[in-house]
């Protein structure tokens, strides 16, 4: 956004000066041929064709050509750059520090709450999925601007609308346990459900546990199941935890059912 106005700034600039200039190119002319009308009335068509007359406009022409090609590349690099800001931090990095739960120390502690106004404009104005979960955190938290929970929950919202996994998953977390908000696990089965078919790992192993603790059907059993199965792990508590949940449902479902999931894993 900063590159753009200022390529902006350089197209008002140049075609200021080129008129400047233009202005100034025209002044000379006019007064060389004052001056070889004075000098001699009867040859001043030959004065006005001569090397000395045209001299005064030839360096104006050279400096004008020079600042219109400036102005037109200036301005087809504000085209193709139109509506592109740099971006404050890349889009992968950032949902990382999301899913990771970093993002509110990176704001808060890292970088010192001075990005604010950058992150609320990416959020409010490019409609980012990534920093409105982000800027809507903040507001929920109060966390480098004054605490507004309703705007928060608003903008993550518009985060979950544009299918953003951390932001159903914290929604669905939020209606289930009543954070900010009310208490509705019927609400929060679907966001849960969609952020574990996105594959956000927490959002599965957060879809079973609800699962056995009586959320969903039975239908959602199998789905759930081969995500656990599926889970490569490195942190040796979340792989034991997903095999108990997967032996959990498991013993929930028909053998016959369990042994045709179990050879969908072999493929």
């Amino acid at each position: 956004m900063t590159r753009l106005c200022g390529l902006l700034y350089l197209c008002l600039s140049l075609s200021v000066m080129a008129a400047e200039r233009s202005e100034l190119a025209d002044t000379a002319v006019s007064d060389a041929n004052v001056a070889s009308d004075s000098q001699n009335t009867g040859s001043q068509k030959a004065q006005a064709n001569s090397p000395q007359s045209t001299q005064p406009n030839s360096k104006p022409d050279r400096e004008n050509d020079e600042l219109t090609n400036a102005l037109q590349l200036a301005q087809s690099e504000v085209e193709e750059g139109e509506l592109r800001a740099i971006p404050l931090y890349e889009e992968y990095q950032l949902i990382e520090w999301i899913n990771a739960n970093h993002h509110l120390k990176q704001v808060r502690d890292i970088d010192n709450c001075q990005l604010v106004q950058d992150i609320e404009a990416r959020a409010e104005v490019l409609r980012l999925p990534a920093y409105q979960f982000l800027w809507g955190d903040m507001l929920a938290w109060g966390v480098c601007v004054p605490q507004q929970p309703r705007r928060g929950l608003t903008m993550l919202w518009k985060a979950a609308e544009q299918g953003l996994p951390a932001a159903l998953e914290q929604l669905g977390r939020y209606y289930y346990n009543g954070t900010l908000v009310q208490k509705n696990r019927q609400r929060a089965a679907p966001l849960m459900q969609e952020a574990a078919s996105l594959g956000l790992e927490k959002a599965q192993f957060a879809w079973a546990r609800w699962l056995l603790a009586g959320s969903g059907s039975p239908l959602d059993y199998p789905q759930a199941y081969l995500w656990l199965k599926k889970m490569v792990l490195a942190d040796k508590a979340q792989h034991q935890e997903a095999e108990k949940l997967s032996a959990a449902l498991a013993s929930k479902m028909p053998a016959s059912k369990v042994k045709q999931l179990n050879n969908q894993l072999l493929f």
